[in-house]
């Protein structure tokens, strides 16, 4: 990146895993704790859980769960996709069996 180049920003999208058990939550949320920390100023929006989800299909129809399965994102700002992708690799969502999607986002104004 050359001097005076913005960095990029990229929506993390989290889908699968499992909750932790609940002997296992304080150990989980350390886990992200240190991983956020990690980033450190690379953290835009730490960003959160996803809760129950509905669908609106394009005639209009509304079901109950979206179907994509996604369970929660955060936002980050890096160089390139890669290094935003290396980030992802070590989410602590991936210890659980979950998926991270990586994003780069743009302003369209």
């Amino acid at each position: 990146m050359k001097a005076g180049d913005a960095m990029a920003q990229y929506v993390l999208v989290y889908s699968g895993g499992r909750m932790p058990e609940p002997d296992e939550r304080e150990a989980v949320i350390a886990a992200w704790g240190r991983w956020l920390g990690n980033l450190g100023e690379a953290v835009v929006d730490a960003g959160n859980p996803f809760g129950p989800s509905t669908s609106v299909a394009s005639d209009g129809s509304v079901s109950q769960g979206a179907p994509s399965g996604l369970s929660g994102y955060s936002v980050i700002s890096a160089a390139s996709l890669d290094a935003a992708t290396e980030h992802a690799r070590s989410c602590p969502h991936l210890d659980v069996g979950g998926r991270v999607d990586v994003y780069e986002t743009f302003e369209v104004m």
